[in-house]
Formats: C-alpha cells, structure tokens, sequence
C-alpha cells in the first residue's frame, strides 16, 4: 500500500527543475522523487541537485531529465533504495553509507510505495553545529529604527528579527547559539537571557569595538563543532541541514551561502577589441552570485582568525583560499532577505504578514 505522503514528491522526467523545487519545498524532505506514468522510481533529484544544476548555469525550465542524464558517469548513477520490510537499522546505515537522507522504499515490481527519511529514524535528532549570530553592527542605513534599537531586534510582525532566526536554528536541531554583540547589546540580552525561554542555550561574545564580520568569532573558544555563521539582519528559509550535508559532501573547510543576483543595462553593450567592434548587445541582464550572510565553517577554520583583531569574512575566504582550503558556494533558492535598508524592511514586514515567512 503506497503511503499517502509520498505522492507529494512525484515529478515527471519532463517535469522542469521550477517544479522539483516546489516538490521539494512542499515535502519539506529535501528531495523529488521522478517516476514514469505507472509511479515506477526512475530517479531522484535532490535538494544538492538542484543547487549544483543553479551553479552550473541550468534555466528553472530545464527538465529533470537532464540532472538525471549528468549522474550516469557519477559513482552512484541510480537512486539508492530499499525493499519494503528493510529494518530501520539498514535503512540508517545506507544514509551514512551513501551520505544521503531520504531513502525511497519500492515494491517488487520498482514502484514507489513510501519515502523514510533520517528524520523518521532519529527524531528529534540534534544537528552537531553551533551556531553564531552576527548581531553587532550599529544598522547605520536603518536609522532613524535603530537610533533605539540594535538592528536584530526591530520588530517583524509580533517578535524581533533574531527571534525568528532563533526560531529557525532551533526547528533545524541546532540547540547553542553564540550572539556577538557591541551596539545597545544590553537590550539583546535582556530580550534573550539565558535562552531558556526560546529552547536554546545562548552565550554571548561582547565586542569592546567592531571587530568585522569574522573577528568577533576569534574571542570565542576553539569549537569542537561546525559553526554555522548568520548575520542578525537575515531572514531566510534556507534548510541548514541541507547546507551541512553539501559541506560534508564536498569536505568543505568553509562553505558561503549565495544568492543569484540579476543586473540589467538600460543600454547597448558593445563589446570590442581595440577599435573593432565584436558584438553588440542591447539592454543585456547579466546574472551573479552574491554573498547571502551565512556560512558554515568546519573548526579547522578558527586557528586562522586571532583574537580580538578585525576581519571580515571576505577577508577569511581569501586567507583560505591563498592556503588552498577549500571553500564552497551554497546557492539559496529558499527564500532570502537581507533587510539592510528601509526599503527591505517594509518587505519583510510584507512578507510576514503574507505568510511568505
């Protein structure tokens, strides 16, 4: 008997990536399952998928076929799956074996009849990250909001900006949070105390002086854990787990979170060569990653930032970089604000209100 909840993840093989992205995000499991017409698993497509299909340039309305055509040379072209009955210890150790986590189960004949996920087996389960809120900054381009008011805590709808990242690190299984504080930090501190009363464990970094957007981190101890690194003026529904599992995937030392982020030319671009004229093209849209405030940063990473020196992150990548650590792009195809000026929080206070977040 197929299980309901899995019809949610069926696309076709024509079906365009738009659509596994919804898929996705409905099911909320990180992954699509394609199938053909008698519900038979053909593939699947995964949240990683995707994210490396943006990377590469791929348009939304690509088929999925072709993400599926691209795994054929891959060390695991087909979809790793399980019988019906498969005890869920097995089902535990073909995620950690393949660094998966969903398995689809399938009958005899091939068709899909349910989908377990890590979730399922563990949960409840806690993430082994920790996590660092940016929260510091004096929010110059906000004022006159944040004349009174750090910028985390400017209210969206009924809470403040950083209680509803919180909220999300929490859900996600992430329990302890460091907040690095320097502006009215006390009122972010009487908000948030201890944590208790939001179902984490809040320490907190005090800067005597802005130390940047990497710095602060170089006054707390050497972690033992990934740290998960998010400005205090983010709003966001990236899937954090996700995020691990793609740094994991790649072992990375630091992956950054990024955006697409389209231009366009009001006029005719003409490319040349000294005085030939080679192209020319009218009103182009040029598209670019940008850099969306998260990160995530294996503990390696720390014995590369000193105590209570100033360094932004950009700054960090390119030390790891010139050392030939690896460091990753993370696309965001969740949604994504950066609320740094007035304008960008009038639309998340829209949004709030229209249940986008």
């Amino acid at each position: 008997m197929r299980s309901e909840s899995v019809l949610d993840y069926f696309v076709k093989p024509d079906s365009p990536i738009r659509e596994a992205i919804k898929r996705i995000d409905q099911g909320a499991q990180g992954i699509a399952l394609v199938t053909d017409d008698e519900m038979r698993l053909i593939g699947t497509v995964t949240d990683g998928d995707i994210r490396r299909a943006i990377l590469a340039g791929k348009d939304l309305e690509t088929p999925v076929s072709e993400l599926l055509a691209e795994r054929v040379n891959s060390p695991y072209p087909k979809p790793v799956t399980a019988p019906i009955g498969t005890e869920p210890s097995e089902l535990l150790r073909l995620m950690k074996e393949h660094i998966v986590q969903q398995v689809p189960i399938i009958d005899n004949d091939g068709i899909m009849v349910d989908l377990v996920s890590m979730e399922d087996l563990l949960p409840g389960r806690d993430l082994p990250v920790q996590a660092v809120i940016m929260a510091g900054g004096y929010g110059m381009r906000l004022r006159p909001l944040t004349e009174d008011l750090p910028k985390p805590m400017l209210p969206l709808g009924d809470r403040p900006i950083m209680e509803r990242i919180i909220e999300q690190l929490r859900d996600t299984g992430i329990n302890r949070v460091s907040v690095t504080t320097n502006y009215l930090g006390e009122k972010i501190k009487t908000h948030f105390g201890s944590g208790q009363d939001f179902g984490v464990e809040i320490n907190y970094v005090e800067e005597d002086r802005p130390l940047g957007t990497a710095g602060s981190l170089g006054l707390m101890d050497a972690p033992d854990e990934p740290l998960l690194v998010i400005n205090g003026d983010i709003l966001t529904r990236v899937d954090f787990r996700s995020m691990l599992t793609y740094h994991q995937k790649y072992q990375a030392d630091l992956t950054v979170a990024v955006r697409q982020y389209g231009v366009s030319v009001p006029f005719g671009v003409v490319e040349g060569d000294g005085p030939y004229v080679k192209r020319l093209r009218e009103k182009p849209r040029y598209s670019f990653f940008v850099n969306a405030g998260i990160y995530l940063l294996d503990p390696l990473v720390h014995s590369y930032i000193e105590g209570n020196q100033e360094l932004d992150m950009t700054d960090l990548i390119n030390i790891l970089l010139e050392d030939d650590r690896t460091v990753i792009n993370f696309p965001v195809m969740e949604y994504w604000l950066d609320i740094g000026q007035p304008p960008d929080y009038q639309q998340a206070q829209e949004d709030v209100k229209n249940g986008r977040i």
